[in-house]
């Protein structure tokens, strides 16, 4: 199974920036917990991050045969980009949106996300722990597709 974690615009400055938001952790270490947890699991695991929409719009479209799922922190995007909404829409992998901090309880123009209905689910507000989460309900979900082929199979 191959996991692809997409990090947004600014994302290449947790640890510096806005500390009392996001925490003193850099998205290095996240990664790191990522890959650790990856390898327990007899995961691949890939990360790219980028400031560019069309980048991140890119890598999405590159996972379609190549990624089982995606993980992805669309950052600013997240409120604003269509572009990214119809890619992950478009590929049809399984995906799972994260977010540091409580986008709900932040500034209102953060409460909409764009790309969260066409994403598997949402983790929002549990720092970098919240990626730990998104991984277990990647594994989860790609568990449940396989039994459902697996059941679709024996059917026939």
């Amino acid at each position: 199974m191959k996991i692809v974690v997409i990090q947004g615009p600014n994302l290449n400055m947790l640890g510096h920036r806005e500390q009392n938001i996001y925490g003193p952790m850099k998205l290095e270490d996240i990664h790191t917990q990522m890959k650790n947890f990856a390898e327990q699991n007899g995961m691949e695991i890939e990360f790219f991050q980028s400031n560019l929409e069309g980048e991140i719009v890119d890598k999405i479209q590159e996972c379609l045969g190549d990624a089982d799922g995606i993980i992805i922190n669309p950052a600013a995007y997240t409120h604003t980009s269509i572009a990214i909404r119809d890619a992950i829409s478009a590929v049809q992998i399984p995906t799972v949106e994260v977010h540091l901090s409580n986008i709900y309880a932040r500034e209102d123009f953060r409460h909409k996300s764009l790309t969260a209905p066409v994403c598997a689910g949402q983790v929002s507000g549990f720092g970098p722990f919240g990626y730990h989460m998104a991984m277990v309900a990647i594994v989860q979900i790609m568990n449940e597709i396989k039994a459902m082929r697996e059941a679709q199979q024996a059917q026939k």
